[in-house]
């Protein structure tokens, strides 16, 4: 798909773009050409478009945003629409929910986060998608959101051997396929995801994650974290390097290394790719996340300055609602809503 009807499609189907809005599109230089892409997508919808662009340095990691930014984002009148195209490394997710919190502390501008955003994800992947194709997606989302209200556990079992329960009584599941005006006006993009932050201290069990990490993208062999009371307690794997960059994540502060997200993927082009971002959208898996969720809708208490996800392929989730009774929701990766 052409790169810039791409963006367009992202920006009119998912955060709502009508002509004589304004945008701002936040990008490091490493990311220029994506952020052109939407830079036009927004001109041809008929967006009053700027455009920022943030040096970066190779092996310089930032942990807060720059000043000449923090300035833009308070000025008297910010922008519509927030678009921010960044590169995606995990030592830099402080710095990315720090602009985040920026963006969004007024409740009047809508974004779409991009971390680690790459040209073909908006040719061939998961940014590639129709108007008709973000409505269907959509739509799935907003079935399965139905079958999730008043749900107070959900139990999680797959071929690599992960088992384990999150307990989600009184949380808030919500799409980031579509703008939530009330609780919700930002989400990563590409979207395609069904998520919800569990309680913070109620999960159990064993995540075995054979697919991705966020940060590091597709794994070699699977790594293993054992979680009590929402908290991790042992990291485990072959891949001692990667297991090594989990251990650093996680040290990051005291709520790095409790559970912060749970997530169904729904995207139909999601690819896993080395940018997580992609990789959490595919269609046949879950994902867990650990660290920050302050911004999800609802009650939600992890205020950690991290954030790193867990992908699981091939699960089956059983759901339990608060009147006992149950319903297996995916199965061996298919969502089940019939």
């Amino acid at each position: 798909m052409d790169p810039i009807i791409a963006a367009a499609n992202a920006l009119e189907s998912v955060l709502e773009a009508r002509p004589g809005e304004s945008i701002l599109i936040v990008t490091d230089d490493v990311r220029v050409d994506v952020a052109k892409a939407f830079a036009q997508g927004a001109v041809n919808l008929g967006l009053w478009t700027r455009m920022v662009v943030l040096e970066t340095e190779e092996g310089v990691f930032r942990k807060a945003p720059p000043k000449h930014l923090v300035e833009m984002i308070n000025a008297p009148n910010p922008p519509d629409i927030f678009v921010n195209t960044l590169r995606g490394m995990a030592e830099e997710t402080p710095f990315r929910i720090a602009t985040i919190k920026l963006e969004t502390r007024k409740g009047r501008s809508r974004l779409g986060h991009c971390p680690g955003i790459t040209m073909d994800m908006l040719t061939e992947g998961a940014l590639s998608l129709s108007r008709d194709e973000n409505a269907e997606m959509q739509s799935v989302a907003r079935t399965l959101l139905s079958f999730l209200q008043d749900v107070d556990s959900v139990h999680v079992t797959a071929p690599a051997g992960s088992d384990f329960t999150l307990n989600v009584k009184g949380r808030t599941w919500f799409s980031d396929t579509f703008i939530n005006w009330k609780d919700m006006k930002w989400m990563n993009l590409p979207t395609g995801e069904v998520l919800v932050g569990p309680i913070e201290t109620g999960m159990q069990g064993t995540l075995v994650c054979d697919l991705a990490v966020g940060g590091i993208g597709p794994l070699n062999s699977p790594i293993y974290l054992v979680v009590k009371d929402g908290k991790v307690e042992k990291v485990e794997g072959n891949d001692k390097k990667a297991v090594q960059k989990v251990l650093d994540t996680q040290a990051t502060d005291t709520m790095a290394k409790h559970v912060g997200e749970f997530a169904f993927g729904l995207n139909p082009k999601a690819r896993i790719v080395e940018e997580f971002l992609e990789s959490e959208k595919v269609g046949s898996a879950i994902h867990v996340a650990f660290g920050s969720n302050i911004d999800y809708p609802g009650v939600v208490a992890n205020n950690s300055a991290t954030h790193q996800d867990f992908l699981v392929d091939k699960p089956t989730v059983v759901i339990t609602y608060s009147d006992g009774r149950t319903r297996t929701i995916m199965e061996n990766g298919k969502i089940k809503l019939a």
